[in-house]
């Protein structure tokens, strides 16, 4: 398993560039999936131990802050974008992916459960088939909606918003994270 220090990337992107920094989140997300997949292997081969605490607590700790950040920045901003465009079948696409954050966020609260047994030391094997079939759902929706924000989302909602727009979306973004602006 990857150590937790190589598992923090700095962002590719910075605030000033809130649609870039969107994606280099979406890379994150994939790096803690990936981390979450490995995470089941290695229970199901080894049980609990060192690594497999430090790998749960990494998930954690990304999901727990991060991912319900990310979630708002797209709740704030690229949704009200698409969806003043006015077009039907925009809107349909718009609530998919806002059904989809909750239905993520009701997964998570599962496999934030899981993790949790898992840091305690609770690695049976009868709970794997469950917990395996939790964290694959989870895993899927997020790839799935990755792609549709990335694919369709982000490239529509981006025309859409000026530069002072996206100034302001950035700013905001940085300020709820409490990281500095650049002031240039």
């Amino acid at each position: 398993m990857t150590s937790a220090l190589t598992l923090h990337a700095p962002p590719a992107a910075g605030f000033d560039e809130p649609f870039e920094m969107l994606r280099a989140c979406h890379q994150r997300v994939e790096r803690m999936l990936s981390l979450l997949e490995r995470l089941a292997l290695h229970v199901a081969a080894k049980g609990c131990d060192d690594i497999t605490v430090q790998a749960a607590n990494d998930v954690l700790r990304y999901f727990d802050q991060a991912g319900p950040a990310h979630h708002e920045d797209e709740e704030r901003h690229v949704f009200p974008a698409l969806r003043g465009c006015g077009d039907p079948e925009t809107l349909v696409l718009v609530k998919r992916l806002q059904q989809e954050h909750l239905t993520m966020s009701q997964q998570w609260s599962a496999v934030r459960a899981d993790l949790l047994n898992v840091i305690a030391g609770e690695c049976s094997a009868q709970l794997a088939s469950a917990r395996a079939a939790r964290w694959d759902a989870f895993i899927a929706m997020y790839r799935s909606h990755i792609v549709a924000e990335e694919g369709w989302a982000y490239p529509a909602a981006r025309p859409l918003l000026d530069g002072t727009t996206l100034a302001a979306m950035g700013r905001e973004m940085a300020e709820r994270r409490g990281a500095r602006w650049p002031s240039y």
